[in-house]
């Protein structure tokens, strides 16, 4: 049992999970005393754990070291990671340009499926994540790094790229959940008759 839990893998992914408050509280640091280091320092460790999720995957499949846990974990570490860091940028205020309604909407989408996976776990499924729910992950995650570095830099600035990034992941986002739940929704019809 410990071999599947602490294989590299999930220790990637848990990796992941703990970096969240580590990028929440250096965006309080942004916020409390405009310390520009905040963001910079939020923005490696998200990055850093934006990777482990590419690595974590790629490393389970290699390894043939793909368990119901990380196929859980994995989802759960990058709702963690992405959604902490975009209420913290919708905290932070107008100048980093993150509608709150943009943020609820990719949240309850995060709930919706999250409890879609409980219901079907329960019907002894896992729900791994499928193409377009990759995307959209990847879609969030490269918006949130664009918007948590936030300051121009040798002229570029690198907000209305997260901006644009943050449009597309809103729109993966809604059309991947609708497609997770009409899945189980037929799933749970045909085995309900």
């Amino acid at each position: 049992m410990n071999k599947e839990i602490f294989n590299l893998p999930n220790c990637l992914t848990m990796t992941r999970i703990l970096a969240a408050p580590i990028v929440v509280f250096l965006l309080y640091l942004e916020m409390w005393f405009e310390f520009r280091l905040g963001a910079y320092g939020a923005f490696a460790v998200y990055a850093l754990a934006c990777i482990t999720d590419y690595f974590d995957g790629k490393i389970a499949r290699s390894q043939n070291t793909i368990t119901n846990l990380g196929k859980f974990l994995d989802p759960l570490a990058d709702k963690l990671l992405i959604g902490s860091a975009f209420i913290m940028l919708v905290r932070l205020g107008p100048d980093w340009r993150v509608p709150a309604w943009i943020v609820i909407i990719i949240i309850c989408r995060e709930l919706a499926v999250t409890g879609m996976r409980a219901v079907a776990a329960e019907m002894g499924e896992v729900v791994a994540a499928d193409k377009l729910g990759k995307a959209k992950t990847l879609a969030q995650s490269l918006a949130g790094g664009f918007l948590i570095f936030h300051y121009p830099i040798m002229g570029f600035d690198p907000r209305p790229v997260g901006q644009v990034l943050l449009w597309i992941a809103l729109l993966l986002t809604v059309i991947s959940g609708g497609n997770y739940l009409y899945d189980f929704y037929k799933k749970w019809i045909s085995s309900a008759g």
